[in-house]
């Protein structure tokens, strides 16, 4: 039988640290609109084809239609881009703004698919897009 001992010293529960996790929150550049959305970003993203996001567009960036929406990345065109299955004709076009808060792109996290354990106890190794993976360098 194994013992844990309590409490557990703060050495060993360390904070979780935004940078240390992959997929990540980045801010976006522009926005193609049209049958699908491509997404621009200011820097590279770590995005992958299957992975679900949100996006965050504040009111003085446009593209209000876009707020709230949740899409899967279906291409990845440039490092700094995606494209998400979100229909987008018609709708007002992005504009750069100097705002506080950024127009954002989100990781939702795990979208729970793929075989997991299906033979019981046996480890699969499956790899679910859109699942954090921790790159922290402790």
């Amino acid at each position: 039988m194994t013992v844990i001992s309590y409490p557990i010293p703060p050495y060993s529960n360390l904070p979780i640290n935004a940078q240390y996790y992959e997929p990540s929150r980045f801010v976006i550049s522009a926005i193609s609109l049209g049958q699908t959305t491509i997404i621009t970003t200011t820097i590279n993203n770590n995005y992958v084809i299957g992975q679900l996001v949100r996006l965050i567009i504040p009111p003085s960036f446009g593209t209000r239609q876009l707020n709230e929406q949740e899409g899967y990345v279906i291409s990845i065109p440039a490092a700094n881009q995606v494209e998400l299955n979100i229909y987008s004709v018609g709708f007002d076009l992005f504009i750069n703004s100097t705002a506080t808060t950024q127009a954002q792109i989100l990781a939702i996290g795990d979208i729970n698919s793929g075989t997991q354990n299906s033979n019981g106890r046996s480890n699969t190794g499956t790899f679910i897009p859109g699942a954090f993976i921790n790159i922290s360098p402790l």
